[in-house]
């Protein structure tokens, strides 16, 4: 199908693509690659291409639609991982897209540049004693008809809404408080007490605790000692009671502790 194309001046390649679909009133998704590549050459030829640069684009998308045309004539490939038929037309089509949709683009800012043209920001040039003036609320017409039963409903529906907001998982959480011992706390403490009696025993020093939190947190730190070689323990038998010796003190820095407290 021929049909009578006005030359002009087309911005690049893909602008007289999109012309060419347009005037045939072609579906983009299926171009007629055969019928817009002879079109399209035969534009070209007849057009006055201002410079190297304009001509090399136009040139190289006439060998892309020849390409294309060629590829269309051979047995259609398919994907591997899909085994799907792919089109040669696919990534033009993607294209021509893309170039649509930015030219349409630029029109829209385009139109809207001239219509911000003809508008005109104006400063607002109330009185001052108008802009400061505040009515005062008439309280007699706000509470005009208000009765108790409509305060009770009123408070009703406000509780409701608070009740509402209120979410029953999270708020059976209690408060995460920051435990009143740790283990950083009773291991300089722990060691100074083996210095001071040289050796003691466990039970007796366990009954002097507060509370069981700290047992379990001193038991800790005497294990923690132990395994540095700062404490050595000592049992006669299973019943018996564990006699404490202080072996030599550490010196450990606020980061160690630091590092001890987290592991």
């Amino acid at each position: 199908m021929e049909i009578p194309v006005k030359v002009e001046a087309f911005e690049g390649p893909m602008d007289l693509l999109l012309h060419l679909i347009e005037k045939n009133k072609i579906n983009i998704y299926d171009i007629p690659i055969s019928t817009i590549t002879d079109q399209y050459i035969e534009v070209i030829n007849s057009m006055e291409i201002p410079d190297l640069d304009s001509e090399s684009a136009f040139l190289v998308m006439a060998s892309t639609l020849v390409n294309i045309k060629s590829r269309m004539l051979l047995p259609k490939e398919k994907d591997e991982e899909t085994g799907e038929e792919i089109d040669p037309r696919a990534e033009l089509v993607e294209r021509l897209l893309e170039y649509k949709m930015f030219k349409y683009s630029a029109k829209l800012l385009k139109r809207n540049e001239k219509d911000a043209a003809h508008a005109v920001f104006r400063e607002p040039q109330i009185p001052a004693e108008v802009a400061k003036y505040k009515e005062e609320p008439d309280i007699e017409a706000m509470t005009a008809g208000l009765t108790l039963a409509k305060l009770h409903q009123i408070y009703n529906f406000v509780i409701k809404k608070q009740n509402d907001k209120i979410d029953p998982v999270r708020s059976s959480f209690g408060k995460i408080q920051r435990e009143p011992v740790s283990l950083v706390q009773c291991l300089p403490t722990l060691t100074s007490y083996a210095k001071e009696r040289g050796e003691f025993s466990f039970s007796e020093f366990l009954m002097e605790q507060p509370d069981k939190l700290h047992v379990i947190v001193n038991f800790l730190a005497l294990l923690e000692l132990m395994k540095l070689g700062s404490l050595q323990v000592v049992q006669n038998g299973a019943s018996d009671d564990i006699t404490v010796h202080f072996v030599a003190e550490l010196k450990l820095s606020a980061e160690e502790l630091e590092q001890m407290g987290d592991m």
